[in-house]
């Protein structure tokens, strides 16, 4: 047979030994079907177009010869995916001859169906629908070695089979696997680092929202589940940092810091390899940064599990470190968190740890502490005010309510305290309690200081116009020591009076025990000023701070207001002792300070028992929900209205 109307066969096709069959024969794969009796001294189809076999470039022995030579692993597969030719490179790694492949499936050989997507994407491949097929297997080498391998399916032009290579890609895993260590852990206590802790805790968490789809378990029994395999659906976190590791830097240098990472960090590993022993499987210590750790315990058991880990850890960084003849004592601040993994994130449980942490070391440091659900609630609450705060004056959100200040002797009312209210459009009206920390600590105590005081005083001049056959109310207002500090409290108090038309006697302006005590440089001169003007100054909750007799005498204070503590103690009604201690205190405490030349009023007056008592005692005013509680302006503008006149 010389040449034929085949035509050139495609090089793939020679190299593997293949030549198209005649429509009457099945082609056998590894020879040539139509390879002519004459053997390899015949023409083969590529005469036709050379016009001399003799002289042909490359002849299909050659093909075969370096297919099988090559030290690229290959095998021709047909269009079913059974071996029909293996070369030598094959049959080594496999460990075996390459006659004994033939037949044997392709995707047996190198687990190409050990999942769905591979296996259909191969079949893709022989059913000709697609056009290249790759995937990366691992494979054991005879001499008991992985081998990490590259497999290849790619059709064979203008036949039915495929051909199947297996490049040896292991030195390549092997340096990405180091790469990628070098990139995942710290180097200074090999501990995995934030990016692969965060990796690891975003897989814990996937797995168990997608165990929960897998079991059919509804949310609310995910937090008590067990699935009989160690799994409980639940995750835990101990976030730490060390006490005072800036000062060991800062005096003994970076190098020993260093060594006291890597101490800590081979102690908590020991922690956490020792509660995963008796626990639930190892947990991930990793170093987040500085002097920052965490321990992530999934499939935890429970918070008890978790409190007994960080007890654990707090002994363990207890014991003195020695560290190239440096003997060091550490301790560590913990956050805990434990929780159902179900609806958690990482962010989520990033935020209640490092909330959490912060409480511990609010808290005092050197311990551990569980977050809190209710705590965390309060938090958020006082953050959204922070934020909202500022605007909030601006936006005169917030309105004044008055409690009277009333005679004992004659049960008249003789001025207000002027308590401020914020109307959040969002948390409804909140008391003094809940914003006036915040205002002091970002400053804008001072612009709502100027509000309230504005506001008092406008509203007690109106009551006196209403009202001109009675004796003025006084207006009462609490001032902040910041506020003396921040801004020109003399200043403002002055021109306020003088736009409301208010006379200085009918403003008192409320301090502090401590603020008042602690008096020094401008406060003083400023409350002096201030009392110079004709305003009286009161000190509020008096008997709970300083309480400085001595002192007392040399500050420029007109009123004593009697903290509630003390009132509360001496009650006749509802059965209720009086304390005899209390009543005491109470009295010498008025006796002083009428021998002061000053008055005093009685803070938390809620009986009429209480009442009497301070009565005989001297008590000149009093305030509270027996007389009435803080109330609209234009409740305090009846009581006035009602009051007989002159009074």
């Amino acid at each position: 047979m010389s040449g034929t109307s085949e035509g050139p066969r495609p090089a793939a096709v020679a190299a593997a030994g293949i030549a198209r069959p005649p429509v009457t024969e099945r082609h056998t794969f590894g020879r040539t079907a139509a390879e002519p009796p004459g053997g390899h001294d015949a023409h083969t189809p590529g005469d036709a177009h050379t016009g001399a076999g003799a002289h042909a470039p490359c002849d299909a022995q050659d093909f075969r010869g370096a297919f099988r030579a090559a030290e690229l692993a290959m095998a021709v597969i047909d269009d079913e995916g059974a071996v029909a030719s293996a070369n030598d490179a094959l049959a080594v790694l496999l460990d075996t001859e390459p006659a004994a492949l033939t037949g044997r499936a392709a995707a047996d050989l190198v687990d190409l169906a050990s999942d769905s997507r591979t296996w259909e994407a191969y079949r893709a491949v022989l059913e000709r629908r697609r056009a290249r097929f790759r995937c990366t297997r691992r494979l054991k080498h005879p001499d008991g070695r992985t081998v990490w391998a590259e497999v290849t399916v790619v059709p064979v032009p203008e036949s039915r089979g495929a051909l199947l290579s297996i490049a040896d890609i292991s030195d390549r895993r092997e340096l990405q696997a180091r790469l990628r260590h070098l990139q995942m852990h710290d180097p200074v206590t090999r501990l995995p680092n934030r990016t692969l802790f965060f990796e690891r805790l975003a897989s814990a968490l996937e797995a168990s929202a997608y165990d929960g789809v897998a079991y059919g378990v509804s949310p609310a029994y995910l937090d008590r589940r067990s699935y009989g395999d160690g799994r409980t659906g639940r995750i835990g976190l101990c976030y730490l940092d060390l006490d005072g590791f800036k000062a060991v830097n800062d005096t003994l240098g970076h190098r020993t810091g260093d060594r006291l990472l890597a101490a800590v960090a081979t102690r908590l590993t020991e922690c956490a390899d020792h509660d995963g022993y008796t626990r639930s499987g190892g947990h991930l210590v990793a170093r987040l940064g500085g002097d920052e750790f965490a321990i992530l315990v999934e499939d935890s058991t429970g918070t008890e599990q978790l409190a007994d880990l960080a007890r654990s850890v707090l002994t363990a960084l207890q014991r003195p470190f020695d560290l190239a003849g440096q003997r060091l004592s550490v301790s560590a601040s913990i956050g805990v968190v434990e929780r159902a993994a179900e609806g958690t994130t990482p962010t989520g449980l990033m935020q209640a740890a490092d909330t959490t942490l912060y409480w511990a070391k609010a808290d005092g440091k050197a311990r551990w502490t569980l977050f809190d659900p209710e705590r965390n609630a309060h938090r958020m609450t006082r953050q959204a005010l922070t934020s909202t705060l500022r605007p909030a004056v601006e936006r005169e959100e917030f309105v004044l309510q008055y409690q009277p200040l009333v005679g004992m002797a004659d049960g008249a009312v003789r001025g207000v305290e002027a308590l401020v209210r914020w109307n959040h459009p969002q948390f409804g009206t909140l008391a003094p309690n809940r914003f006036i920390g915040i205002a002091e600590e970002d400053g804008s105590i001072v612009q709502l200081g100027r509000w309230v005081l504005r506001t008092a005083c406008r509203q007690a001049r109106r009551w006196q116009l209403d009202h001109p056959h009675t004796r003025p109310l006084f207006v009462s207002v609490n001032v902040a020591v910041r506020q003396v500090w921040d801004s020109d409290l003399v200043a403002d108090v002055a021109e306020i009076l003088a736009e409301t038309g208010l006379a200085p006697q009918l403003l008192q302006l409320e301090l502090t025990e401590s603020a008042v005590m602690g008096s020094a440089g401008r406060p003083l001169q400023a409350l002096q000023a201030l009392s110079d003007m004709g305003v009286r100054i009161a000190i509020d909750d008096f008997g709970t701070g300083y309480s400085n007799l001595a002192y007392l005498s040399r500050l420029p204070v007109s009123v004593l207001k009697l903290d509630g503590s003390f009132v509360r103690g001496f009650r006749y009604d509802e059965g209720v002792h009086p304390s005899p201690a209390d009543e005491t205190i109470v009295e010498a405490m008025i006796q002083l300070a009428h021998r002061l030349g000053l008055t005093v009023t009685a803070e938390c007056v809620e009986t009429s028992g209480q009442a009497a008592r301070l009565q005989r005692i001297g008590c000149d005013t009093g305030q509270g929900w027996l007389f009435s509680r803080p109330v609209a302006p234009e409740r305090i503008g009846e009581m006035v209205a009602a009051s007989p006149r002159g009074a």
